[in-house]
């Protein structure tokens, strides 16, 4: 919530201004209990302030309540979708001692949704391989990424994601970090990886373009936002040494 020029959660006032129902208690940082509601998409914000989507207050909060704040909207999300059963359609139940849902009619126990995906930086010599894709807006480039399936492990999706949009098989594949992605409810799994053999054929129904680039060529880049920033910063560490800022 925006009030003024100042970035910040809506504090006690702002929430009984707002009457929320069906709180629920996220938990405290310090002294302070923090608990999260949905509001109705025509309410109005509190008297001098506006609301802000979260992917614009990333740098203007503390990290720990951006985090915070990510992890409202993901339980959110899944208490919006998750009122019904997905077996048997009955009204579900919350789960005593634990972030759950229960069928009373069936026993379906649903626990809020976590889709893991891949994200990977692949080096070849002096370059980085990036991609840019048909929902990204023109020129703006990123390291590729895909979805887990079902049965497979993190490195064997890393190598299908790859091979399948830009027909590139992939060598030396490590563990680079990870970060919790709410929109809406994705985890980042991040990776480093070498070219092992291949030239690059996209598959169009993913990207519009990729390419080889060297550290001082990038491209329009994603924000520090993002795994994928991290990931690029370190490709741009290792060649020049540098720090790679959003100039």
């Amino acid at each position: 919530m925006r009030v003024g020029d100042a970035v910040r959660l809506p504090g006690p006032a702002e929430v009984q201004h707002l009457s929320l129902p069906n709180q629920r208690y996220l938990g405290s940082l310090g002294d302070t209990s923090f608990s999260a509601g949905e509001v109705e998409h025509e309410a109005e914000a509190p008297p001098q302030a506006e609301w802000v989507n979260l992917r614009k207050v990333y740098g203007l909060l503390p990290d720990a309540l951006f985090h915070l704040a990510g992890y409202a909207i993901q339980v959110l999300d899944w208490d919006r979708n998750f009122r019904f059963c997905g077996h048997c359609a009955t009204p579900t139940t919350e789960q005593p001692g634990e972030l759950a849902k229960r069928c009373p009619n069936c026993g379906l126990v649903n626990y809020p949704r976590i889709s893991p995906a891949v994200i990977v930086a692949i080096t070849r010599g002096h370059e980085l391989l990036l991609g840019r894709a048909n929902r990204f807006p023109a020129y703006f480039f990123s390291v590729l990424a895909g979805f887990v399936e079902p049965g497979e492990s993190l490195e064997e999706c890393v190598q299908r994601e790859v091979h399948e949009e830009v027909g590139l098989k992939l060598k030396n594949i490590r563990y680079f970090g990870s970060q919790p992605w709410p929109f809406p409810h994705s985890l980042m799994v991040g990776f480093t990886a070498e070219h092992a053999s291949g030239e690059i054929e996209i598959d169009p129904n993913e990207l519009a373009e990729a390419r080889w680039f060297r550290a001082d060529e990038l491209p329009p880049i994603p924000p520090k936002l993002s795994i994928a920033r991290q990931l690029i910063d370190w490709f741009v560490a290792r060649e020049t040494g540098k720090v790679l800022s959003d100039d």
